[in-house]
């Protein structure tokens, strides 16, 4: 995978490195309210050393062509995540998840990042099937494989542990090489 994936002339998807763990837990720590609502990782990411850590999983996790995750970088200041969770090369296919700082929704970034992400998966790797997974209710986060062609197959029941012995309930959808 490309470490480096233009989308357009503000927006670009670049490899992490071990400095995004800083602006990472920043906006994190900025914004618990607002993305702790639909990301439970949130209330594990303490300190900065938290963040350090994923970072430090996600190059290693590139280096072994595991799974790939991208800052989404608009004008060069890092706004979100986007990447793979446990690509199955046997059965090519995997899962995207991603999140958007608060300060820069409903403009369309997070689409069309889902969407570059989705051609080169399917192009370089010929994975036939991505899915996404959207907590029960997260109408922002459903809207964008909707968008984008995805089918809803259902939902995975207390799939999600969001801490103090509460589950979340979680919507899957799926899109097939044939179909993009």
């Amino acid at each position: 995978m490309k470490k480096r994936i233009k989308i357009d002339e503000k927006l670009t998807l670049r490899a992490l490195v071990s400095a995004d763990a800083i602006r990472m837990y920043q906006i994190i720590d900025s914004q618990r309210d607002y993305l702790g609502e639909w990301l439970p990782f949130v209330q594990f990411t303490n300190k900065l050393e938290d963040s350090k850590g994923f970072v430090e999983m996600c190059i290693q996790n590139w280096k072994n062509m595991k799974d790939f995750v991208f800052k989404i970088c608009l004008d060069d200041r890092m706004v979100g995540l986007i990447g793979t969770k446990e690509i199955d090369y046997l059965n090519k296919s995997t899962e995207i998840g991603y999140w958007l700082s608060e300060e820069v929704q409903h403009q369309g970034i997070m689409t069309k990042a889902v969407k570059v992400v989705i051609e080169h998966l399917f192009e370089e790797f010929n994975l036939q099937r991505i899915q996404i997974c959207c907590a029960t209710g997260n109408v922002k986060s459903s809207n964008i494989p909707l968008r984008l062609g995805f089918v809803k197959e259902g939902v995975k029941r207390n799939a999600e542990w969001i801490g103090n012995y509460e589950f979340r309930d979680l919507e899957v959808y799926s899109l097939l090489k044939g179909d993009f």
